[in-house]
């Protein structure tokens, strides 16, 4: 490419794509290196072209930073949440009694995930001799709608407090603005055997447009351990 030295009715396009296309420029004309002067971006004082090279990579080098300390926080954000998962986990496996279990998930889920208020009801529970799971909170009885709307959900819900039978069941649902709806079921096809409901007195802690995914594994978990507890058809 030939210098566009003289050449009418040239742009500011022409003479960058020169520069990118001509990389031996600035080293037949190293001085314009320090002899072209630009405003600084941090005052109103002139600083060469290489002193500007200079704070470009500096900026670039500062985003960097920040997104590799991004990512270093997600990661540890995602390695506390994986523990908090094991350890309610474990504690399901290990509960020996059955008609324990629903108690087992409320109380590891309020610990674990700092959830101020839980409740569960699990519908068509065994009755196994001494254990008295009839006698148990998560066996009072449940509305037929209530019972509907948990098989109707094919994911968590998540939203206003806005009077769900199942708010109810927490230890004061008075204070709950928010409202997470768990169905408790053995596969996406089957009718819920249960649902398991999480309250937060802060309206943005289970909001409407949340993901639902993480909420769905704490489901899927609690389904599997309850399995133990519902009667064989």
């Amino acid at each position: 490419m030939s210098s566009p030295t003289g050449v009418q009715g040239i742009t500011e396009a022409d003479i960058a794509n020169y520069l990118a296309n001509t990389p031996g420029f600035f080293e037949r004309h190293a001085e314009l290196l320090s002899s072209i002067q630009l405003s600084s971006p941090h005052g109103t004082r002139a600083v060469s072209l290489q002193e500007r090279q200079m704070d470009l990579l500096r900026e670039k080098h500062k985003g960097l930073e920040q997104k590799i300390m991004e990512m270093i926080r997600h990661g540890q954000e995602n390695v506390a949440i994986a523990d908090r998962l094991h350890r309610y986990t474990r504690a399901l496996m290990l509960t020996v009694n059955a008609a324990d279990l629903p108690e087992v998930v409320v109380r590891e889920l309020k610990q674990q995930f700092l959830i101020p208020q839980a409740g569960i009801r699990v519908w068509g529970a065994t009755t196994e001799p001494g254990s008295g799971p009839s006698e148990r909170e998560f066996a009072h009885e449940v509305s037929a709608d209530a019972k509907t709307f948990a098989s109707s959900l094919t994911l968590p819900y998540c939203g206003a407090n806005v009077g769900f039978e199942a708010a109810g069941w927490l230890e004061d649902s008075a204070t709950v603005a928010s409202l997470a709806m768990i169905p408790l079921r053995h596969g996406a096809t089957t009718d819920a055997f249960g649902l398991l409901v999480l309250g937060s007195p802060d309206a943005t802690r289970f909001a409407a447009d949340m993901g639902t995914e993480f909420l769905m594994r704490i489901g899927e978990i609690a389904s599997a351990g309850l399995s133990r507890l519902i009667r064989a058809e």
